[in-house]
């Protein structure tokens, strides 16, 4: 069943979003697997080291453009912990990677950070197809966004009382 894949894969993203967080990293974690539902990639959030740009879901595009064919790419599936930020989305979308699957949303996002006051992000908080119109997109999924934002107030929370 198609569910239970998902939740499978989702589910090792909000592992790595936990890692992130361990290793002083914000709580994004995800997944590329390729359509024969074997495993291509996967990471986690590494901008503790300045570098803002360093999104698993970027470095996932940029893995993805020199080690897959444009066909092996289209015919992908990426999963993550949170919708990808707009610079994710075009990067996706450049490199033609193919389905979105993500536990929690931007909105979702945006509303725990509101609560926890923090900043919003530099870059405007856009759903994926308002970026890159009609790549197909599931979620968010109620079963995991809850942990993720377990992990975000945790990482915030661990965030403030370091600096």
């Amino acid at each position: 069943m198609i569910y239970e894949t998902d939740m499978k894969h989702l589910g090792r993203c909000v592992d790595l979003a936990a890692r992130a967080v361990d290793s002083g990293n914000p709580p994004f974690g995800s997944v590329l697997v390729d359509e024969t539902g074997a495993v291509r990639y996967e990471g986690h959030n590494e901008t503790a080291g300045g570098d803002d740009t360093r999104h698993p879901e970027f470095e996932i595009a940029r893995w993805a453009a020199a080690n897959m064919t444009p066909d092996e790419r289209a015919a992908s599936t990426v999963y993550t912990s949170g919708e990808h930020c707009p610079m994710c989305a075009a990067a996706h979308g450049w490199v033609g990677l193919g389905r979105i699957v993500y536990a929690s949303s931007s909105e979702q996002l945006s509303t725990w950070l509101d609560k926890l006051h923090v900043p919003p992000p530099p870059v405007a908080t856009l759903r994926i197809n308002q970026v890159v119109p009609g790549i197909p997109t599931e979620g968010p999924f109620p079963a995991l966004a809850e942990a993720v934002r377990e992990l975000h107030a945790r990482y915030h929370s661990e965030a403030r009382t370091t600096t």
